[in-house]
């Protein structure tokens, strides 16, 4: 398995929009969500317009397939996404497509994010994971403490 990774540019958008969808949290037992949900202004806020200024994220692909991204977008008060921290504080998210996952591509897309954070100058990024998540694991094992907790999910921080 040869793999590439690459910046995330706005010129990414289809497939982003793909793996932001793979990357909404499906309990076991439930059905998927609609392809729709992601249109819904409270998760629409993650993607649209990727390639703002202070967005920045990567893609893994294997020759032309896409297989993984982590992006990130920093949020106000506002217009908090679940993970929100503060203003300076960049919110992430990341996917692997199903047949991908467990194979360290999570491990090594979040190396590069927090690498490519620190570079422009955050001390911190964020994450919301639902609580039945198993990536909170990766999370956790990449330095991510939990900084908040609701019903369902935690809101987690890794400093820079």
């Amino acid at each position: 398995m040869k793999l590439h990774f690459r910046n995330l540019i706005a010129d990414d958008y289809p497939i982003l929009r793909e793996m932001f969808y793979l990357s909404l949290f499906v309990r076991g037992g439930e059905d998927p969500y609609p392809k729709s949900v992601i249109d819904l202004p409270e998760l629409a806020k993650y993607i649209n317009g990727f390639g703002r200024e202070g967005d920045f994220g990567f893609l893994c692909h294997e020759n032309t397939k896409a297989i993984g991204a982590i992006w990130g977008r920093i949020f106000d008060e506002q217009n908090k996404g679940y993970g929100f921290v503060d203003e300076h504080t960049p919110e992430l998210g990341m996917a692997v497509i199903p047949e991908y996952r467990n194979r360290g591509i999570g491990q090594q897309l979040l190396a590069l994010f927090l690498q490519e954070a620190k570079q422009r100058g955050h001390r911190a990024v964020s994450l919301s994971v639902d609580k039945r998540n198993r990536a909170k694991n990766l999370y956790k094992r990449a330095g991510f403490e939990i900084v908040k907790e609701t019903e369902v999910d935690y809101v987690m921080m890794r400093t820079l």
